[in-house]
């Protein structure tokens, strides 16, 4: 006897997939009134019967990517009071103010692939608000959300941003919790550069990866084994800077999913394993204004027009300030290691890889600035949005194209004490991120440090690994 179908969630081809996600980014692009997209995708959910659940989604202070899956049918009733306990996310609300609320931004929607999320569900990001329903101070992506849509509207100036995010695949489903009792992580692929065979482990995982990233409307480029063994590359089309923060969020989350299908852990620990190169998220940035970008200049110096060299200036002057933003762990500064073509000079240059910012070779459409000292473990939002103030606002030293790369080579600190003490200390940081939040986010990379060993040595230590941010381990932290 034939058994009768309990379940039908939706379940949509890649194909099908990449072509309605790549809708809903042009829409995004082309600025459609929230309104309307609100109005579209709330009747979409009330059409289509396959849908059960949405996730929700919201990163908090530190970078982690926070989910929760409403009922459609109770979502579509209160989709304008959500609201959640925000004392139990670390670098939010106080146990006293615990209620925030969430508010959906209908145009960052993504359709998911069945086989990897599960049958019968939507993603969609949304913003943090305060009881008083005003933007929630710790909420990143509001700020990175308002200063962009603050610069189109008053210059029609808008950031574009490509990331390039390393990765590293281990054995083992959840090694990174684990590593407390293993010590060690273990590589699927001894290769190196551009190298893995077709079908191994590696390769296999990258395609798979690159085929959920290709499905959801990221617009890929190239994918490769990266100089490491067992380390990945993937990168994907440059879009706008708070499209792109959404896009990171998502990159590490499909990816560390694809991997746990396949019994293995895909990693983004700055400097995971002692002895080879760690994993980085270089970010490469450029303004455009009324479609022209402002980075291009055939004659100038690199291909890089003065308004691009006065970026410039601008990040290497406030790369102190910057550190702990662009390298927020103790791990973190495992990977500023001058051995391992770690970019700490505080300089600029077209070909030393070695420079916290590199000048990529480009045309009038490409022309950008590369800032190579980002981790991957970093908050995108509060990375785009505090280089974007840096751009715009940070003071600069009023250096020549010429004496910025010639003038004495300063570094980047090389542990998170220093880092803290510099980020403290700057009045432009506390200008950035209001002060409240700039102390709330020192006072939590302080407690992560104070958990390490202060002097690490060369060998990678338990500790800053388990009480990693992003190695969510609570019960673990919760032993402390």
């Amino acid at each position: 006897m034939t058994q009768p179908v309990l379940r039908d969630f939706l379940e949509i081809p890649y194909e099908q997939l990449e072509e309605m996600n790549l809708s809903v980014k042009q829409a995004r692009l082309s600025r459609e009134a929230p309104d309307k997209l609100r109005e579209a995708r709330m009747k979409y959910l009330t059409d289509e019967r396959r849908i059960k659940a949405v996730t929700v989604c919201f990163t908090d202070l530190e970078g982690r990517l926070q989910m929760l899956d409403y009922d459609k049918k109770f979502l579509l009733k209160s989709q304008d009071n959500l609201t959640f306990d925000g004392s139990s996310v670390r670098g939010f609300s106080a146990q006293h103010e615990s209620d925030l609320r969430l508010v959906i931004d209908w145009s960052a929607f993504y359709w998911l692939p069945a086989d990897v999320f599960g049958p019968g569900k939507v993603l969609v990001f949304s913003e943090v608000l305060g009881r008083d329903g005003q933007p929630y101070a710790s909420d990143m992506r509001g700020k990175l959300k308002a200063y962009g849509e603050q610069l189109f509207t008053k210059d029609n100036v808008v950031c574009h941003v490509a990331p390039e995010i390393e990765g590293f695949l281990f054995k083992g489903k959840d090694a990174e919790r684990h590593y407390f009792e293993t010590r060690a992580f273990e590589y699927v692929s001894t290769g190196g550069y551009y190298h893995s065979l077709p079908g191994d482990q590696l390769r296999n995982f990258i395609d798979a990866a690159a085929e959920v990233q290709r499905a959801m409307g990221f617009g890929n480029e190239k994918d490769h084994p990266e100089v490491a063994p067992s380390q990945f590359e993937m990168n994907f089309t440059y879009s706008e800077a708070l499209i792109t923060a959404d896009q990171v969020q998502l990159y590490k989350l499909l990816c560390r999913q694809v991997a746990a299908n396949m019994g293995m852990t895909a990693c983004f620990l700055p400097k995971p394993v002692t002895g080879v190169n760690g994993n980085g998220m270089h970010t490469n940035m450029s303004f455009s204004k009324g479609g022209k970008n402002l980075y291009w200049d055939p004659k100038g110096q690199d291909g890089l027009s003065k308004t691009g060299w006065e970026a410039i200036d601008r990040i290497l002057t406030n790369a102190d300030d910057l550190c702990l933003v662009l390298n927020s762990s103790v791990n973190a500064y495992r990977r500023l290691d001058p051995h391992y073509e770690a970019p700490n000079q505080i300089k600029a240059s077209p070909n030393n890889r070695g420079a916290m910012v590199r000048i990529p070779t480009g045309n009038e459409r490409s022309a950008r600035i590369e800032v190579r000292s980002v981790a991957p473990d970093a908050n995108p939002y509060m990375v785009f949005y505090s280089l974007m103030r840096t751009i715009m606002e940070g003071q600069g030293s009023e250096q020549t194209a010429d004496e910025n790369k010639r003038s004495r080579t300063r570094f980047l600190p090389d542990n998170i004490y220093d880092a803290v003490r510099l980020f403290k200390s700057s009045k432009f940081m506390n200008e950035v991120l209001g002060e409240a939040v700039a102390t709330k986010f020192a006072e939590l990379k302080q407690m992560q440090a104070d958990r390490c060993p202060k002097a690490l040595g060369s060998m990678i230590k338990v500790p800053e690994i388990q009480f990693h941010h992003e190695v969510t381990n609570q019960y673990l932290w919760n032993q402390f």
